[in-house]
């Protein structure tokens, strides 16, 4: 008789947390995609158990609002480390709750973190000279947690094991 085993599901060690800073949104307007904004990144932190850094001032968030409830974000910037490692992110993530909440968080109002699904996906490129700091990133699936605030994006990291 077969059996089927119910897998166990992988477990999850916290990376850090990113915090990163935005300007003004760059509305570029309905396309047939959905309406398409660009939001500036304009600075920020990583801190985690294994390093920190800063998020320079050289990347955006190509933002698509799909329906008045949802959008995918597709976020590229680039996290110096203390120990001089440069990590290009490129973070594709999902954001959705109730049309008013979005709504809200696209004016630049606040809304708790809780009555939003945020969540992402973040790719790591490092340079073949920081491989062995942070070359492990680059063949890890990471995923995240985010709340939007008006000024920044805090993102919250785990690599799955």
């Amino acid at each position: 008789m077969n059996e089927t085993l119910s897998p166990a599901p992988p477990a999850l060690d916290y990376l850090g947390r990113l915090e990163v800073h935005v300007a003004a949104p760059v509305e570029v307007g309905h396309t047939h995609a959905g309406q398409r904004r660009v939001i500036p990144i304009t600075g920020g932190t990583f801190a985690g158990p294994r390093g920190r850094g800063q998020i320079l001032a050289a990347g955006a968030d190509f933002q698509l609002l799909r329906t008045p409830s949802e959008a995918f974000l597709d976020a590229r910037y680039v996290v110096a480390m203390e120990d001089g490692a440069r990590l290009f992110v490129t973070n594709a993530a999902y954001r959705t709750g109730a049309v008013e909440d979005i709504q809200a968080l696209v004016r630049g109002e606040v809304v708790p973190p809780e009555r939003i699904y945020f969540r992402c996906a973040p790719h790591f490129e490092v340079a073949d000279t920081d491989e062995g700091a942070w070359g492990w990133l680059s063949t890890s699936i990471v995923i995240g947690s985010g709340q939007r605030e008006p000024d920044r994006v805090i993102i919250d990291l785990w690599v799955v094991r």
